[in-house]
Formats: structure tokens, sequence, C-alpha cells
């Protein structure tokens, strides 16, 4: 794996073959998908992006959903790839589906796990959803003080150890700043009214034991999408990409290895 620490946007890569980008979630950065990078590097290249304002990756002025979704055309362009392969969790599926309305044809097949067409599905309202997520900022605390407890309490159960550690270095990586930007851009989410015109092929996963995107939320996403299939994941919460690696892998590898799969 190679690090490109580049201005305004940082990845990992590695492997070689159809380009697959790898969109971490909220309390992530590109190393937590380094189970990923291991697992399909043999078949595809793989790169892991910082997203704006984390890791090493440059902040935007004003951090949005069409702002990210530029930014990841950007990041296309950096690597002289026309289109790409999105794989994105939770926030990061988010910033998969901004993409594919504001670039379609940049995007040739999506991966959405343990995400939703919108935020406050079951009721909750932006505010008290900041609130709570930001109240350990509030008390001066930085992300890396928060990050095992996080990681932990959206899980369904112990990761394994070498997992847990990296994801716990991996949120380390964010900065406050960078946290409150993304806290304050995700309760803006909502893509319900464009799923019908996302033509491109779609995965969608989701754990079955997912109490922050549930079930109900994935199932709206796939009705929603009309080129998409839905794969349950049991007995996983919602990181379902660290807690089952090489079931996510597999479907993932099936799925963007179809023999009708675009290629370069």
């Amino acid at each position: 794996m190679i690090d490109h620490d580049r201005h305004p946007i940082s990845w990992r890569d590695a492997g070689e073959g159809p380009p697959v980008i790898f969109l971490h979630g909220l309390g992530g950065t590109r190393t937590a998908w380094d189970p990923q990078l291991r697992g399909l590097a043999d078949r595809f290249r793989c790169i892991a992006w910082d997203m704006p304002g984390y890791g090493a990756s440059a902040r935007l002025e004003e951090l949005t959903f069409p702002a990210i979704a530029d930014s990841l055309a950007g990041l296309l362009d950096t690597l002289e790839l026309e289109t790409a392969d999105l794989v994105g969790l939770s926030f990061g599926g988010m910033h998969a589906l901004h993409a594919a309305v504001h670039h379609p044809a940049r995007v040739r097949r999506l991966v959405l796990a343990d995400t939703s067409p919108a935020f406050g599905l079951d009721g909750t309202t932006a505010q008290e959803w900041k609130e709570a997520r930001l109240a350990p900022i509030e008390r001066g605390l930085a992300p890396s003080d928060m990050a095992a407890g996080v990681i932990e309490s959206i899980c369904a159960k112990p990761l394994e150890p070498g997992i847990r550690g990296q994801l716990v270095a991996s949120f380390a990586r964010i900065s406050a700043a960078g946290f409150r930007a993304s806290v304050e851009c995700l309760v803006h989410h909502d893509v319900r009214g464009q799923l019908a015109g996302i033509a491109c092929p779609s995965l969608v996963i989701v754990g079955e034991a997912d109490r922050e995107t549930p079930v109900a939320y994935a199932e709206a996403l796939a009705a929603g999408l009309p080129n998409s299939s839905l794969e349950v994941l049991e007995g996983v919460g919602h990181l379902s990409p660290s807690e089952a690696p090489e079931h996510f892998n597999r479907l993932v590898g099936d799925f963007l290895g179809r023999p009708d799969a675009p290629s370069d």
C-alpha cells in the first residue's frame, strides 16, 4: 500500500486493475479500509481517500455534499481516471450517492454499506443528533479521545483486535474541526428524489444488527435505486467492512467482478 499525501486530496493506493474508490465514514479515514485494500488488491486498484478536512486532506471552505462530490471528481482527475467504482460506508455511502447524482458519468458502480437515502428517517431531529455527536468536542475532547468508545458502541460484537486497533488509529487521524464540519454537513443528506435517476448497478449492504442505519434504511435505499440488490449480514452491526471483512470483501469482489462490469 502506498500513501499519497497531497493537497487537496490525499489517498492510499494498492493493487492493479479496475479502479475502486473507498469512501470512509464519519469516524474513519483512509486507513479504516485496510482490510479491503489487503483483500481486494489482487483483483482491483483499490484507492481509499481521506475526505476533505480529514487525515491529510485539505479542508473545504464550506463542507457540503455537492462540494464533496466535486472533490471526488477532482480526485478522479488527479488519478487520470474517467470513471471508477465507488464503495462507501455510512457517511461515505452518502458521498457515493451524491457523486452519482452530481457526476453520473464518472461513476460505474456503487456499493453502499450501512447508509441511508436521507437523514432522520427514524424521526431524529438534526439538532438533537448534532448535539449528541458534538458534546464530547464541546467538552474539549479530541476525536482520538472518543474513538474507542464510539467504535465499540456501533459494532454488534467485539472486533478482531488488530482491526479494532486500526479503526481506533484511523479515527484518531480526524481533527476536531473536520469532525465538526462533517456532523454539520451530514444532517443535510437527502437523495430520495434523485434515487430513480441513478442508473448504475448498485449493491446495498447492511448489518442485520445495525442500529445507526438499520435494515429498513437499506431496504428503502435498494427499493429506490432502479438497478440494485440488497445483502443483509447476519450478526453484524454498523461497521460491516470491519466486523465481517471476509464476507464483505467477497460480496464486493463478486459484484464488481461480474463479467458484464465495465472495464478499462
